[in-house]
């Protein structure tokens, strides 16, 4: 058999979807002409749509749509109008029905649709990242089941429908998919890049993408790969960032990394203790290496890509006006969390009128969002909290258990589990930092956040209110039953069970001891403002005392407006100095 010529990307006919089937689009004439006729609304052929290399077969998707999840909000106060505005968007939350696609195989020349093997993929989230064999004897998929605890690539036979699977990763908690899918294609000797944590660590894995075996670790130890940047199959070679590689650093710095595919050559190409950004010479044959610290203004050096030698120092940032000016950097802080042993890492703000012999009231500026990691590694300003801190506060920031980017081990403190936030993690680094610094004022201690902080925020008033005085809590997803799916199933997993209702802001309202600060925007798209609302109605029923603002008009992140900023502001003066808050107006 002579294998067909495989057409130049502009001779192959254009496949998209319409009306909810498959059509074609002859690139010489232009017209057009449906493939599929049996595709409805409640059966779609869908995007994407992937052509194979010799132009004979197409894979896409088809459909069953879930029912809509419809959350209503009412604008108030519109701009254009007198009366209150509805809006209506479909929301999905943790639960809730998907839709469910399949993947099918279309062949253009006898227009037949393929049927794939279904069992491959068992109640999906999603089949995505569509990737043809360079010969178009098969395509590769990216299965992720719900759940987020089984992540496959699947190979589909072109002209069979047969399935089998080229990797297969599974967790007992979560798969990080989010934030560590990586998958590169090594077409001329097929094989494929992975990401994976199965050693506790973030790392890097060759496989076979013929036989599905692991050919070798690319990477290894007790630091994590954060994200590929490049990969030369030619050399054999893979950059990388990477944190955690020097043990006498902060372990979220970045760094450049170079392996070779066989897992030899590893070799560190930046060398400033701090965080560093990256940017390639047009022939990646040098990079420019910006990178600093919170407490090291920017360093911007050139380097040699092949071995990291320094060519030139560049410019290197000069802070003597600011430093003039009164700014002082934050101080870098390291002390065990929760075990007695893991280091936890955060930052200490001061005034820039700072007096050692004075007591200063404490405030976390929180966000324990399990995706990331919150505490800055770069220089910056911080204009926010040093704004707040003037007001004569000191402000910490705090990555503890259960966030991102350290090992495995302490990310899975999150897993079904958010409320937990890292809060005996904090109050231990709070404590150490206290014992060395008499003028943090350890019972006068506030919090706030929005968002995912939002709801770690009003957390520390209901699980450790001996401690947290003070909360203000913006746009909170206080009842994770109540946010969107994708980032609370990727935590606390599905389906929905009672550790959902265990970590709800909401359920445990009867418990506030303190100081609460409730801010929602009406017109919240990213958490549900009714979230909030329901636990003021918590709040109420168990005759608790708070203070409720309601931002008009405004999204997500209205606790950071002006007015709401100002207000959070006077609520930590009022109880955490026990002053009246005095204010100049702005002229008008």
């Amino acid at each position: 058999t002579v294998p067909l010529k495989a057409p130049k990307p502009d001779e192959r006919p254009r496949v998209f979807i319409r009306n909810h089937n498959l059509w074609q689009r002859d690139p010489q004439t232009q017209r057009e002409k449906a493939l599929t006729q049996d595709g409805t609304p409640e059966d779609a052929y869908t995007s994407p749509v992937s052509m194979s290399p010799d132009g004979q077969t197409v894979l896409c998707l088809r459909t069953i749509p879930a029912l809509e999840h419809t959350v209503h909000l009412v604008e108030s106060a519109p701009g254009d109008q007198l009366q209150p505005k509805l809006h209506s968007f479909n929301y999905l939350k943790p639960g809730d029905p998907i839709d469910r696609p399949r993947p099918l195989l279309f062949r253009l020349a006898t227009k037949q649709v393929v049927p794939v093997n279904d069992s491959a993929f068992s109640n999906p989230w999603s089949i995505s990242q569509f990737h043809w064999s360079a010969d178009s004897a098969e395509v590769f998929v990216l299965h992720n089941q719900r759940g987020h605890q089984k992540l496959q690539v699947i190979a589909i036979h072109a002209t069979a429908g047969q399935t089998r699977v080229v990797v297969d990763e599974s967790s007992d908690t979560f798969i990080d998919y989010s934030q560590k899918t990586e998958l590169h294609w090594l077409d001329d000797t097929r094989e494929l890049i992975w990401a994976s944590e199965r050693s506790g660590w973030n790392h890097l894995y060759l496989y076979d993408a013929v036989t599905g075996a692991v050919i070798n670790p690319i990477t290894s130890g007790e630091w994590v790969v954060r994200k590929v940047l490049r990969v030369d199959p030619k050399q054999r070679q893979i950059w990388f960032t990477a944190c955690g590689i020097r043990p006498d650093e902060d372990p979220y710095h970045l760094h450049l990394c170079r392996a070779n595919l066989d897992g030899s050559g590893f070799l560190q190409l930046t060398e400033g203790d701090g965080t560093h950004d990256i940017t390639w010479s047009p022939d990646h044959t040098h990079f420019i290496d910006r990178w600093s610290r919170v407490d090291q203004p920017p360093v911007h050096e050139l380097r040699r890509t092949s071995d990291g030698h320094l060519v030139a120092k560049l410019e290197e940032a000069d802070v003597t006006a600011l430093l003039a000016a009164g700014y002082r950097p934050p101080d870098r802080f390291t002390a065990p969390g929760r075990d007695g042993t893991t280091p936890i890492h955060g930052i200490i703000l001061r005034p820039t009128n700072f007096d050692s012999a004075r007591s200063y009231p404490v405030i976390e500026d929180i966000y324990a969002g399990p995706h990331g990691q919150f505490v800055p590694k770069s220089f910056s300003l911080h204009l926010r909290d040093q704004a707040i801190a003037e007001l004569g506060f000191v402000i910490v920031r705090i990555d503890g258990m259960g966030t991102n980017w350290r090992s495995r081990a302490f990310h899975e403190v999150a897993w079904k589990n958010i409320r937990d936030a890292g809060f005996p993690d904090r109050i231990a680094w709070m404590k150490a930092a206290g014992k060395t610094r008499p003028w943090m004022d350890l019972d006068r201690v506030g919090i706030f956040g929005g968002s995912a902080g939002g709801q770690n925020a009003m957390r520390a008033l209901l699980d450790y209110g001996d401690f947290y005085r003070v909360a203000a809590a913006d746009c909170g997803c206080h009842d994770n039953r109540m946010d969107k799916i994708w980032w609370n199933e990727a935590w606390m997993g599905w389906p929905v069970d009672d550790s959902y209702a265990a970590s709800s802001n909401a359920v445990d309202a009867h418990k506030l001891n303190g100081h609460l600060l409730l801010t929602v925007g009406e017109l919240d798209r990213n958490v549900d403002p009714a979230s909030t609302m329901q636990v003021v109605h918590a709040l109420i029923a168990a005759d608790k005392d708070f203070d409720l603002l309601v931002i008009p008009g405004k999204g997500h992140g209205a606790g950071e407006t002006p007015y709401a900023s100002r207000r959070r502001m006077d609520f930590f003066v009022r109880h955490l100095m026990g002053r009246e808050p005095r204010w100049t107006p702005a002229p008008q």
